[in-house]
């Protein structure tokens, strides 16, 4: 069955670079990406391995871990690792998972669940399918899935903008607009009734349209 935003992050507990992890322990209390390349030594997942090596401090300052997962072996791994630093001027600070069974890659339904084999002897367009970003919230629920097709690197901008987003909406009666970015106008959610809206932003808004309402980022 295919995952869907508010279904529950499937767990599970698999090897990586930096040992063995139980996936929802790893997360903890904060938020998770998961993110997942086809196969080791391919060129785009190399560039995007890289630039999120780049970037990994402004994820953590969203209290937002990173993790990794590759159908290869952690041995595999950390020999790309060498390239990856190399090719980005960047230290990977965060795990890779190996998923040699395949099992993580099924679990999250990136491949069919009767695929069969393994890693070994498997090409990156057999795994094709393994190319996609998974956002997971402190309980445990995905809050956005994206999958990409081999030949287009991701844009993890866009991921960081859909975590402020995210983030901002949990704590707030607001959702994002297009192309929103942190400190830009937000709309009230149509389910805060305007005697509700008083109370909750008392400098009031502009109404653009009965249903859409906009008010200042209250975060910023």
């Amino acid at each position: 069955m295919s995952l869907r935003i508010n279904d529950t992050a499937p767990n599970f507990t698999a090897d990586t670079t930096e040992g063995k992890i139980d996936f929802h322990s790893w997360i903890g209390d904060g938020w998770g990406v998961l993110f997942s390349h086809p196969k080791d030594f391919t060129p785009v997942c190399t560039t995007e391995l890289g630039y999120l090596a780049r970037m990994q401090k402004e994820f953590e300052k969203r209290d937002c871990k990173i993790i990794g997962l590759s159908v290869d072996s952690v041995s595999d791994h950390k020999a790309w690792t060498k390239d990856i630093e190399e090719t980005s001027g960047a230290t990977l600070g965060y795990p890779l998972i190996a998923d040699e069974d395949l099992a993580v890659a099924k679990l999250y339904d990136m491949l069919p669940a009767d695929e069969e084999g393994t890693a070994g002897g498997r090409t990156a367009v057999d795994n094709l399918t393994v190319r996609c970003v998974f956002l997971v919230g402190p309980d445990k629920k995905i809050k956005m899935s994206l999958t990409y097709p081999m030949s287009t690197g991701r844009n993890f901008d866009e991921l960081l903008r859909v975590l402020d987003s995210c983030q901002l909406t949990a704590q707030y009666k607001v959702a994002t607009p297009a192309n929103w970015k942190h400190g830009e106008d937000v709309i009230i959610v149509p389910a805060v009734k305007d005697d509700e809206a008083k109370e909750l932003f008392p400098n009031g808004w502009e109404t653009v349209k009965p249903y859409l309402r906009k008010v200042p980022d209250p975060s910023a």
